[in-house]
């Protein structure tokens, strides 16, 4: 037998692989740029109107797959893209009535901040645990935006697009901040979950820890929610109040229906007149007291007497105290006030509103923005001033907290009416400007969260829509359509217990901050160590 011997060429294995061609490299960048912007829209489709919450979970685990071993550099634009994708649809409710460049700037001032988040969250994905640290991370990042700039604009909190969620319930544990920080943990849990599925590389022993840890993040906020749900109650504590809610309308939407203030109150006016004509008549049952929106009265009843019998007149009809939402003058300054207008003694308290809009209800940077448009400073002629003290009307008894309108969207606001005594809590608020937009679903949503974070009941009386009725429990058990004259009464319980959240304020914040502040050193100082190691050894 004869063997032929045959040579193999091995030179294809020997050459050098081709460099990716340009449209490759471009690709390659520009999959994660599109994955990290798409991330952000599901996130924000996660928000009502919409009732998908659960969608925040993917959004979070692609955000940490996105980011996951990028340098500082490339996580920051990443993370500006998510904060795009996220902020650009959820607030362009901001230029309905403006146009779209005071939403542009907001949103690209408001990304700046979920940028650094991504950078943060880069540089704790290589600790042990690294759900925890970068869930903790994020949380900094919305505690930033909550108070800078401008005394901050908490909008677009993870908490806020979890009203019909599983986690709800966590409100009630440490408010927005543990409510947000559970969501944002277990989405990224998922995704480590998921990649050390498919990860066969590891050590089993390493595996193992990292998977457990993994699991945990995932486990613990379903748990932690589940063990929460004994906290939330819309049992009376100290009896009940029969509550009406009076939803005017306005003669047209958008900016201008300030022009026509008389015409609001008289809305107003008329729909508590339709409902005294209807506890006459038996069909609905007589209230304790009539809530009105914030601007159901822009003509200042103090100084306008016409004004002042308007509303005279119609608590003198229903019978019962009416709160009523003015803007009024007092000692040069201008404020949008809540005055409880009693049918025998007239106005009797009166709360100033102390969180008041930037670019709405005053104007930073006044030469500034007048230099870019005179048309902006012309719609805020005069700055409102701030109001020093909480709101709690006693209303015979009962105890109402006031928080106006935009201070729903700030933990501080609401929490110091509940321990100053309020037993309920009533959001006036007017979004007439906002159109038909889901600014106004995404504020009710804000509203639900804070009824269970504080378990009270929330009222939300609205100037066009829509106005509810919330239980302690999260629960809208009455609401008005958008656009229409209606009227809401019912009986609601009044509660004095203090929930956890309500107890500890804003020490669960800072515990969390404090968490992402040592989760960063540690991953800075790993980084240090190790660059000193790979130099000793060169």
């Amino acid at each position: 037998m004869t063997v032929t011997a045959t040579s193999v060429d091995h030179s294809d294995q020997l050459r050098p692989r081709p460099a990716p061609t340009a449209g490759r490299a471009r690709l390659q960048r520009l999959v994660p740029a599109a994955a990290s912007a798409l991330c952000g829209v599901l996130l924000y489709l996660s928000f009502p109107p919409r009732t998908l919450w659960w969608l925040a979970l993917p959004a979070f685990a692609g955000f940490a797959w996105v980011l996951r071993g990028r340098s500082w550099k490339a996580a920051l634009g990443l993370g500006y893209l998510f904060g795009l994708g996220f902020l650009l649809p959820l607030l362009v409710w901001t230029g309905v009535e403006v146009g779209p460049g005071p939403w542009l700037a907001l949103v690209a001032i408001e990304a700046v901040c979920i940028a650094l988040v991504g950078v943060g969250i880069t540089a704790v994905a290589k600790l042990p645990a690294w759900p925890v640290w970068a869930a903790a991370v994020w949380t900094a990042g919305e505690a930033v935006r909550a108070r800078v700039p401008f005394r901050g604009f908490p909008w677009g909190k993870i908490a806020f697009g979890q009203a019909d969620g599983v986690f709800l319930p966590l409100a009630a544990v440490g408010g927005t901040p543990v409510l947000g920080f559970a969501v944002v943990l277990c989405g990224f849990g998922l995704y480590e979950a998921g990649r050390l599925a498919v990860d066969g590389r590891r050590s089993r022993a390493l595996r193992r820890g990292a998977a457990a840890a993994a699991l945990l993040s995932v486990a613990v906020p379903v748990a932690g929610a589940l063990a929460a749900r004994s906290l939330v109650s819309d049992k009376a504590e100290a009896g009940t109040a029969t509550v009406a809610l009076i939803q005017g309308n306005v003669p047209r939407s958008g900016l201008e229906f300030n022009a026509q203030r008389r015409a609001v109150l008289d809305y107003h006016a008329r729909e508590t007149r339709k409902l005294a004509a209807d506890v006459k008549s038996g069909k609905v049952p007589k209230p304790d007291f009539v809530l009105w929106p914030e601007n159901s009265s822009d003509v200042d009843p103090y100084a306008n007497p016409d004004a002042a019998l308007v509303i005279d007149n119609a608590a003198k009809e229903v019978g019962v105290p009416i709160s009523v939402g003015g803007v009024v003058e007092r000692d040069g300054k201008q404020l949008n006030e809540q005055i409880l207008w009693d049918p025998a003694k007239g106005p009797t308290q009166t709360y100033d509103k102390r969180q008041i809009q930037p670019f709405g209800e005053y104007l930073p940077l006044r030469s500034l923005v007048g230099a870019i448009n005179k048309n902006w400073t012309g719609m805020v002629r005069q700055d409102f001033s701030r109001g020093t003290k909480p709101g709690v009307f006693d209303i015979d008894g009962a105890k109402v907290g006031l928080a106006t309108c935009y201070e729903a969207a700030f933990d501080w606001a609401v929490r110091d009416t509940v321990t100053h005594g309020a037993e309920m809590i009533s959001v006036p608020s007017n979004n007439a400007t906002f159109d038909r937009s889901e600014m106004t679903y995404q504020q009710l949503a804000m509203s639900r969260i804070r009824a269970v974070e504080h378990s009270r009941t929330v009222t939300v009386p609205v100037t066009s829509g829509v106005s509810a009725v919330i239980m302690p429990d999260g629960r809208i058990t009455q609401r008005t359509g958008m656009f229409v004259p209606a009227y809401l009464v019912q009986k609601v319980p009044l509660r004095t217990s203090e929930t956890p959240a309500t107890e500890w304020g804003v020490l669960p914040e800072i515990a969390l901050v404090l968490v992402a502040a040592g989760g960063l050193g540690w991953a800075v100082g790993a980084g240090m160590r190790g660059r000193r190691a790979v130099g000793a050894q060169a």
